[in-house]
């Protein structure tokens, strides 16, 4: 296929893709799959090898949150069935942490939910943090502690954080259709909070929330814009007692459609594997190792995933490894800006759209024709009955809501 030539040469060069492009692989064919796989293979192969970096999640503060999204089981009127609890003591959270890196971690990190975190809160993370590093001093520590204000990013920074998440989740467009408690740009701005702390930033979406094609490239072009280090990517887990409950939209197919589009526009940066690979994926979570080159190893936030040890099996079986602790993740034109603490990737000569300091603008053109996205009217309908038709047949029976681990007296899944 002529697109997957031009996707790979540009993902080679860190060019970014037309939206054309971006919306054509994910109108591509089941038929077309393992092409499509194959390309954005070679581009993440480029800049990571067959490497998987695993990171590791601890639910420092479970439920009762006073927002709204509404994938969220943790949300504001949430009958979600989930464990709740209040912030775990710093030794609490470092055994935790424990386990993971035990497992083969690099990175931990460090969840609680609410709108953001007051004062008092930064201190018990900032604790926390000081409590996994006495005793993994290598690991990575990423915080994700909801908006930030004032000095907060500073202070964890002191603190020895690495990271900040802080996801978009879907685009601009259709974020009030998911939460109306607060904004996109609420979201953007701690992004460029914790980029001017010199944290790593993090920051991903989530697919399966009966969003467009067009809502997909948005937010993805939006992360490029915003040029975090590492992009996670979630698929919706309905959680019964959420508004998006009945929102089953995703095959297994789809998802390695939206992981190699994902790719293809963020070729360098480290691209995760995240909550609901297991629903959605399913027996086909191996083939998406050639597309991330990041996963969560073991539980998630609420939900149980497949133990830890079938995750490193499967690694080893589909041909990777496991990152070491002593391995730089990130390429060194990015390891290089992210060791200086800067939150803007400077571009190399000829790296195409590699720069987007102050914000990319539309930046697909370079000179090449748009690939055309090859959708009519009429394959958009189909491809919708399909996904209700998926949604009919949902395997309610593959969300299980953690019962282990953080917040309970039952060892973590690592």
């Amino acid at each position: 296929m002529d697109l997957l030539t031009t996707l790979v040469d540009k993902g080679l060069r860190r060019e970014l893709p037309t939206r054309d492009e971006a919306l054509a692989v994910l109108a591509t064919s089941d038929d077309d799959l393992l092409d499509v796989v194959a390309a954005a293979g070679r581009v993440r192969r480029q800049w990571f090898g067959r490497r998987v970096k695993l990171n590791y999640l601890v639910n420092l503060k479970s439920g009762l949150c006073p927002e709204d999204c509404s994938y969220c089981s943790q949300r504001l009127g949430s009958k979600a069935e989930i464990l709740k609890y209040t912030w775990l003591k710093p030794d609490e959270a470092a055994a935790a942490a424990r386990a993971g890196v035990a497992g083969g971690a690099k990175r931990v990190c460090l969840v609680a939910s609410g709108r953001g975190p007051t004062d008092r809160d930064v201190d018990r993370v900032s604790a926390t943090i000081a409590a996994i590093k006495d005793q993994n001093e290598d690991v990575e520590v990423c915080a994700c502690l909801g908006l930030l204000s004032g000095g907060q990013a500073e202070r964890l920074r002191s603190a020895g954080a690495d990271a900040y998440n802080h996801n978009l989740n879907t685009s601009e467009g259709t974020y009030g259709d998911i939460t109306t408690t607060h904004t996109y740009a609420d979201r953007v701005d701690t992004v460029q909070q914790a980029q001017a702390a010199g944290l790593s930033a993090c920051s991903g979406l989530i697919a399966g929330m009966g969003e467009s094609d067009a809502d997909l490239v948005d937010v993805v072009f939006s992360l490029r814009a915003l040029d975090p280090d590492s992009v996670p990517v979630n698929f919706l887990i309905p959680f019964e007692g959420t508004p998006l409950a009945k929102e089953w939209n995703l095959t297994p197919q789809r998802c390695l459609r939206i992981l190699a589009m994902v790719r293809f526009v963020c070729p360098d940066v480290e691209v995760r594997l995240a909550g609901g690979r297991e629903v959605h994926l399913r027996t086909m979570q191996p083939l998406a190792l050639h597309l991330v080159n990041s996963i969560f190893l073991g539980d998630y936030l609420t939900s149980e995933g497949q133990a830890g040890q079938a995750d490193l099996d499967m690694i080893a079986d589909a041909g990777f490894e496991v990152e070491g602790a002593g391995t730089t993740t990130l390429p060194a034109h990015r390891a290089d800006v992210a060791a200086a603490g800067c939150g803007a990737h400077a571009a190399d000569a000829g790296s195409g759209c590699g720069s987007h300091d102050g914000g990319c603008g539309p930046c697909g053109g370079h000179g090449e024709e748009a690939v055309p996205a090859a959708r009519t009217e009429t394959a958009a309908r189909t491809e919708i009955v399909a996904r209700k038709e998926t949604a009919e047949g949902a395997r309610t029976d593959l969300v299980a809501v953690r019962r282990r681990g953080a917040g309970t007296d039952l060892p973590p899944n690592a």
